[in-house]
């Protein structure tokens, strides 16, 4: 009888630990498992140097979403970047996308300036109106030969 005992509170016990772990996968790894506060935006970049999947989308400074996937896509020759917007966050057609650095030479977000006139986006949409990242490795090298 004291086995028995014993044996179901070591598996109530492995159980839960299995529990936690998973947990704490889904929400250390940024898993968006049964969420729909989020909807899907696409733009494409010329220039993506440095940007990351799980990058933070701002707008005014404040975070709204983040990248979820990035593609190369050769027949255009750009960077498709999808992006996971707030459904609360109205964005139109006209809104610009552009990379930006944290930083002199942190990490790189996509930042949103918001349209004004145009038609609001639906999920799936993409925005047309982009800015590519700077090169500062680039820029300081013109600047260090003179051709600025």
């Amino acid at each position: 009888m004291f086995k028995l005992k014993k044996e179901t509170a070591v598996g109530i016990f492995v159980i839960m630990g299995l529990l936690a772990v998973v947990y704490m996968s889904v929400k250390l790894g940024n898993v968006q498992l049964f969420s729909d506060k989020y909807y899907m935006l696409k733009a494409d970049f010329t220039d993506i140097s440095g940007l990351k999947v799980n990058a933070p989308v701002q707008m005014y400074g404040v975070e709204i979403g983040f990248v979820s996937t990035i593609a190369l896509n050769q027949k255009k020759g750009v960077a498709s970047v999808s992006m996971m917007i707030l459904k609360e966050v109205e964005l139109t057609d006209d809104a610009i996308a552009a990379i930006k650095t944290n930083g002199l030479i942190g990490d790189k977000y996509v930042k949103i300036a918001p349209g004004g006139v145009g038609d609001p986006v639906k999920p799936g949409d993409t925005l047309f109106d982009t800015q590519p990242a700077i090169d500062l490795e680039d820029l300081i090298s013109k600047f260090a030969f003179g051709e600025v």
